[in-house]
Formats: structure tokens, C-alpha cells, sequence
């Protein structure tokens, strides 16, 4: 198997080399808890028995303390072979399955989430047909992700790649980051009306981090989207059964 320092950017192999990270407070993915936790906040408690919150890339299930009691059936997919186990392990009912062809029936989702995702993908345009695909009329989707731009090439990439726990090296392909207009398009073609928002760590929390003195780091809106951002839309149509 290559070392982390071979391996391409953007390469699924990089999740099985540190799988048991995903778990670790202050591991590679550290910063993957703090954004679960700003993700939850933005879904509401479950409004039907039997709801379903399907999770795409869901990982090894970070996601699932903090919805774990607002009502739902927690569903996740993601492509690497071993963070579904872990995930399932977390209360998640997590199978393998790839993002762009969702192991999942039309509309059977009361809330579609896709965290950290979609700069990962090499096609936008399928990734969010699929999601809103799933996604049941009236149903939430809510998302984070990366923009494309040079700041956020510089500081998503260019510094927090040199932060242990706030990317891990080679995680992103800037080729990859995603188009805030050309995201918002396509959710609206799929009838998801998306509003976006900036998210950042917060200063004082991210040094008391780096320093040793927090556990974790709290994320806080700010206008600028050019960054880091968070995106919520409603599937139009009325809510049936």
C-alpha cells in the first residue's frame, strides 16, 4: 500500500491509511467533528415517525452523536471500505455505495445531507442530481463544502494542509473545488432553492486548539462564502405520506 506522501491528491486510499484516525479528538480529522457539529445545527428535529436523514459521504460516521436524537433514521453511503464499518458502529446504518449513483429509491430521504463531499467529486452536476434525486418533495438538503477560489486554495490547501487536524495532506484537489453559482444552478434545475452561508473557526477557539487548551473548536457564520460555506434548500413540492 503507498504512504500518505505518495499518494495523488483527492485519492481514496488516503481514508483507509488513516481510518483510525476519524475518531480521534485531536486527529487528522479534527476538524471534520467541529463541522458535524455546525451541520447538525442546521437539521431540524424529524417531523414523521420513520423519517430518514441519508448521509452522503458520511464517512465514519461523525455526523450521528449530533442528530442521534432529533427523530430519524440516520442512512449513510460513502466509497471507502472500511469508514462505513465505523460508522455503522456509531448508530448509523451505513453501507459502501458512491455518491454519484446512490444506492437509494427516489424521494425516500426527509433530509439529504452532503458534507465535505463535494469537493471530493469529479462530477459536480451528477452528484447533485443525485441528492436532490433522493430527496423527497419538501425534504431539507443541507451541505458544506469549499469554494473555488484562489483564498481558498490558499488557506484550505496551502495552510491548513500544514495543520495537523485541520486537513490532512493531500485530502483536497483544488481542481476540485466547488463552483458556489454553478452549485446553486444546478440545485435549482433539481427544484432546490439553495442559500448559501460562510463558515469559519472561531479565532479565539481555534488558538486555544492549537495550543492545547480546547478539545474542539467551535465553527461561526460569516458573509464571505469564498472560503468554507454551508448551503440549505427545501425540495419543492408538497410533502406527501
Amino acid at each position: 500500500m503507498c504512504r500518505l506522501g505518495e499518494l495523488p491528491r483527492n485519492d481514496q486510499r488516503l481514508y483507509e491509511l488513516l481510518a483510525d484516525q476519524w475518531w480521534r479528538p485531536r486527529g487528522a480529522f479534527a476538524m471534520l467533528h467541529w463541522l458535524a457539529v455546525a451541520r447538525a445545527a442546521l437539521v431540524p428535529p424529524a417531523t414523521r415517525p420513520g423519517a430518514v436523514l441519508l448521509d452522503l459521504g458520511c464517512g465514519a460516521g461523525l455526523l450521528a452523536p449530533h442528530v442521534r436524537d432529533k427523530g430519524y433514521r440516520h442512512v449513510g453511503v460513502d466509497l471507502s471500505p472500511s469508514a462505513p464499518v465505523q460508522a455503522r458502529a456509531h448508530g448509523v446504518d451505513a453501507v459502501r455505495g458512491d455518491v454519484l449513483a446512490v444506492p437509494a429509491a427516489d424521494g425516500s430521504a426527509d433530509v439529504v445531507v452532503a458534507g465535505e463531499i463535494l469537493e471530493h467529486v469529479p462530477d459536480l452536476r451528477a452528484a447533485v442530481a443525485e441528492a436532490c434525486r433522493v430527496l423527497r418533495p419538501g425534504g431539507l438538503l443541507v451541505l458544506d463544502s469549499l469554494a473555488a477560489t484562489a483564498l481558498c486554495r490558499l488557506l484550505a490547501i496551502g495552510v491548513a494542509e500544514r495543520v495537523p487536524g485541520l486537513a490532512p495532506r493531500g485530502v483536497h484537489d483544488p481542481a476540485l473545488l466547488v463552483d458556489r453559482a454553478a452549485l446553486v444552478r444546478e440545485c435549482a434545475r433539481h427544484g432546490v432553492r439553495l442559500a448559501l452561508r460562510g463558515i469559519r473557526p472561531s479565532v479565539p477557539g481555534l488558538v486555544a486548539w492549537l495550543s492545547g487548551r480546547a478539545a474542539d473548536v467551535a465553527m461561526v457564520p460569516t458573509r464571505m462564502t469564498a472560503v468554507l460555506f454551508q448551503g440549505v434548500g427545501v425540495k419543492a413540492g408538497r410533502e406527501g405520506g
